[in-house]
């Protein structure tokens, strides 16, 4: 999927744990050590070669610097305006579940 964005992360291996799973990729893709995370949705997407299941976690304390370990570009994007940069098909949905979660945290 070249060329399009998505949120941080990866594959689980076997037999780990989504939030074990969750602080290892951030670790190695951001250098970042996760202390706390709270799952807000999770959901499935169907390729044309393969289907997956994505959640999507807030990480509500770290300790770190983002910086990309891989290669891979990164970038700060204001919530309301993650639509607009390119997200693959599948975190769509996740897009809009994060949407939803911040905009009822607006007091």
């Amino acid at each position: 999927m070249a060329g399009g964005w998505e949120f941080p992360g990866g594959k689980l291996d076997s037999g780990e744990e989504s939030l074990a799973g969750l602080k290892r990729e951030l670790k190695e893709e951001l250098n970042v050590d996760v202390h706390s995370a709270e799952l807000v949705d999770k959901c499935a997407h169907n390729y044309p070669d393969r289907r997956i299941l994505l959640e999507l976690w807030a990480v509500t304390h770290y300790e770190g610097i983002p910086a990309s370990n891989e290669g891979q570009a990164i970038k700060w994007v204001a919530i309301d305006t993650l639509h607009q940069v390119g997200m693959l098909p599948a975190d769509e949905p996740l897009v809009k579940a994060l949407q939803a979660r911040c905009s009822s945290r607006v007091t």
